[in-house]
């Protein structure tokens, strides 16, 4: 049934495949400079003060990273399960796939990966991005997924997250998403203003604020563990398998770096 294009005849256009998030590689490109621009600088620095400094700047800027970094990455919760599941509908294929799932702060992101890749004279291989931030429709990207014909999986958990689902996971994920997000942000300022002051003679507050950065950090491991706990997990049943979740690396290394303030 598949057309010359290797696609169904009710797909419209070519799989929107999305490569690693700009925004996080921009976030680490400039830190990565950051770090090799004090490297270079830093034989100007004499005697055993060279390694202090080193250490210092360092950690401080592996802190900054991670507070911007898991604003706005999509594995605070995260799944994985292979499965034999139905692809399109309007037909009785089914494929053999890994199939995954990552919730963000901002949205979701649900990847389909063919095992092996090329079936039913296709590449198998989706990358498909849902947001609810500020601005973002997550109904209306929906919508549009609906129209594109995406496969039947990446519809599924797509369909969980809508307004409309009565697993109720929209409400429950975009309040945890938009608080934590605002205490990361908060996070993000007292590191800013941490720094200022470490390099001035007012080491206590410096203190002060790094101290603060790491509990806005925990308060937002605490709204987001809150809010996502307020109902009963979904299950999420795709083909012969069930695909279950659990907390991803943004929210361990948010938690590493919390508790290691002073």
């Amino acid at each position: 049934m598949a057309t010359l294009g290797r696609t169904f005849p009710f797909y419209v256009g070519r799989k929107p495949i999305f490569p690693m998030d700009i925004t996080l590689a921009v976030i680490i490109a400039i830190f990565l400079t950051a770090v090799v621009t004090f490297i270079i600088i830093l034989p100007g620095i004499r005697g055993k003060m060279r390694l202090f400094w080193l250490l210092r700047v360092v950690t401080s800027l592996f802190i900054g990273a991670v507070i911007l970094a898991v604003n706005f990455s999509s594995e605070w919760f995260v799944g994985r399960v292979s499965t034999n599941t139905s692809y399109k509908a309007f037909s009785s294929e089914w494929i053999s796939a890994d199939v995954g799932l990552q919730v963000g702060l901002g949205g979701v992101n649900i990847t389909l990966t063919g095992t092996p890749v090329q079936q039913l004279n296709e590449t198998i291989n989706y990358n498909e991005k849902f947001t609810w931030r500020l601005g973002e429709n997550y109904a209306e990207e929906y919508t549009k997924a609906l129209e594109k014909g995406l496969p039947d999986p990446v519809l599924y958990l797509a369909e969980k997250f809508t307004p409309n689902s009565p697993c109720g996971l929209h409400s429950q994920y975009r309040l945890a998403g938009h608080y934590t997000s605002a205490m990361l942000w908060v996070a993000f300022l007292c590191w800013l203003l941490a720094n200022v002051m470490l390099s001035m003679p007012v080491l206590v507050y410096g203190g002060h604020m790094l101290l603060a950065t790491g509990i806005f950090q925990l308060l937002g491991l605490l709204f987001f563990s809150t809010a996502t706990s307020l109902t009963s997990p979904c299950a999420l049943h795709l083909g012969t398998a069930t695909l279950h979740t659990h907390h991803g690396p943004a929210f361990w290394i948010t938690l590493t770096t919390g508790d290691a303030q002073p």
